[in-house]
Parts: structure tokens; C-alpha cells; sequence
């Protein structure tokens, strides 16, 4: 069957009816077209362009330093590749600070240049306004509360937040705002358990956790962590599915081996002359010896 012919398009609409229905939401990062791609025929819901490419496959030591232009480089690389996901962008550190104006306008690059069906900005109260403005611009939008990436300067780290009874009150209280705000779901990042079961309950928002328990109604991991392919020590959180990074290793070390060996490439893995041509070129060697 074709691809295009075998997929059902998710939509916004729809992952709201998963929480309804109580069907868990499934959430992966990808940044390039040959892993959007094997995000998107693994059947996940969601395919989050992630500025943790910053980390993953730029290699620098936040997300901070992501740019717009890289944002829109490596989003037009995993629009190739999706096609039942819904594709939602992360907007960079500096996008969105400046007012509702800035913010617009990346996010309708974001929309029109990448692909984008949803934008994902981190914060809660003091986003809802930019969340109104783009909502009014017709772009969907996700949020993100908790622990928030782009603010580790302010953090001083990554650690989990909402741990004492006044900063799980602010967290709730941000949940409900960018809810009432018109996001469409809201990441809960590096919280406990029970406070993110409990904002779970109250929202009518798909919540969707990284670090926050089982609790939420769907669940997001970077590719890299999930694949082994991190090149720091995983968040608690994190569950290892395979070890890439050593297969990966073993592979190239046993082909460069093979290179210095003389083993590689063998005759099978090289071209030959037809019998026709190679008679050919022997007459003719022959005839000008």
C-alpha cells in the first residue's frame, strides 16, 4: 500500500478527543528527515522538532544558543519526513521574549517556511498572552511548564521543580493559565508525580510528561536518550530502548579496521568488467606491448 494512501492524519482535534477517551498521547523528537521519517511510520502521535537539537546534534551545552534559522533548517528536514504525526516546532530562546509582535512573526515562519502545524513556547502565565496573539493568527499551540530548558541560567541547573507546596501552587496555576489561554496541550517537565497527576485531573488539555510520572495522558522523550545516542549522563527520567552510540562505535571502528586490513571492499562489493569488455582490454594491452 502507498504511504501517503496508509496513513490517518493526526490533528490538534483529535489528540484532544485522546484525552477525552482516555487514550494515552505519544511524543518523540526528531530532527532530520531519515528519523522523522521512522518517527512517523512507528505510528507516533506527535513529532516534536525539539530545540534540544541545540544539544543532540549541534552540540552545544543548552538550548539557549538555537537560532531561528537552525530551528527552520533542521524543522524543513523532518517535514520530508512526516506525514501522520503532527508536526509541532519548538520556538527558540529569544523568539518570543520581546512581545506578542516577535513572537508572531517566528512563529509564522515557523508555520509557513518549515511546515509547522503547532508551535511549542515554554512558560506559563506570563505566556498567555503570546498565546492568545498566535491562536488569533490561527497557529496551534502547545505549552510547557515545569522544568523549562531555556530558562537553566535562571535555574541554575536542571532540576526538577514544583517540589515544595508554594511552587507546586505556582506550577497548577500555570497550567491553568495556558489552558485558559487556548493551548491545545502543555508539556509537564521535571515535576512530582503527584503534582502532575493532579494538574492532569483538573486541565481538559492533553498533558504531556517528560519526567513528570505515569500519570500524564501522554509522554515525550528525545530520540537521542531513547536510542542511547546522548553523550552526557541520561536524566532520571530517562529509559534507555537500545544502545546506537556503542553499535554505532563498533561499526566504525570494525570498518576501519577492515580498511587497514585489506579487508574491505572485497571482490563481491566491487565492479567488474563484463567478460566481453575485459577480453577487450586484454587484446588491446597485448597489442601495444
Amino acid at each position: 500500500m502507498d504511504r501517503e494512501a496508509a496513513v490517518s492524519k493526526m490533528t490538534v482535534p483529535i489528540l484532544l478527543e485522546r484525552k477525552l477517551r482516555g487514550e494515552k498521547i505519544t511524543c518523540l523528537t526528531a530532527y532530520d528527515y531519515p528519523t522523522a521519517r521512522m518517527v512517523d511510520e512507528a505510528g507516533f502521535d506527535v513529532l516534536l522538532v525539539g530545540d534540544s537539537l541545540g544539544q543532540t546534534v549541534l552540540g552545544y551545552n543548552s538550548t539557549v544558543p538555537v537560532t531561528l534559522e537552525e530551528m527552520l533548517h533542521h524543522l524543513r528536514a523532518a517535514r520530508r519526513g512526516a506525514r501522520r504525526a503532527l508536526l509541532v516546532a519548538d520556538l527558540p530562546f529569544g523568539s518570543y521574549h520581546l512581545g506578542e509582535k516577535e513572537a508572531l512573526a517566528a512563529s509564522l515562519r515557523l508555520v509557513k517556511e518549515g511546515g509547522a502545524e503547532a508551535i511549542k513556547l515554554e512558560g506559563g502565565r506570563k505566556r498567555a498572552g503570546v498565546i492568545r496573539r498566535l491562536l488569533d493568527a490561527e497557529i496551534p499551540v502547545m505549552a510547557h511548564i515545569g522544568l523549562t530548558p531555556q530558562s537553566v541560567n535562571r535555574l541554575g541547573g536542571y532540576s526538577a521543580q514544583g517540589r515544595t507546596l508554594e511552587s507546586a501552587g505556582e506550577l497548577a496555576s500555570d497550567a491553568q493559565a495556558v489552558e485558559d489561554a487556548g493551548a491545545f496541550a502543555v508539556v509537564l517537565e521535571a515535576m512530582p508525580r503527584e503534582l502532575a497527576r493532579l494538574i492532569t485531573r483538573r486541565l481538559r488539555i492533553p498533558t504531556i510528561g517528560i519526567g513528570a510520572g505515569p500519570d500524564c495522558d501522554g509522554q515525550v522523550l528525545v530520540f537521542h536518550d531513547l536510542v542511547g545516542m546522548s553523550f552526557t549522563p541520561p536524566a532520571k527520567f530517562v529509559r534507555p530502548y537500545a544502545d546506537l552510540r556503542r553499535a554505532t562505535q563498533q561499526a566504525m571502528e570494525q570498518f576501519k579496521a577492515d580498511v587497514e586490513q585489506g579487508r574491505y571492499p572485497a571482490d563481491a562489493e566491487s565492479y567488474h568488467w563484463s567478460a566481453s569488455v575485459r577480453e577487450q582490454f586484454e587484446k588491446e594491452a597485448a597489442r601495444k606491448v
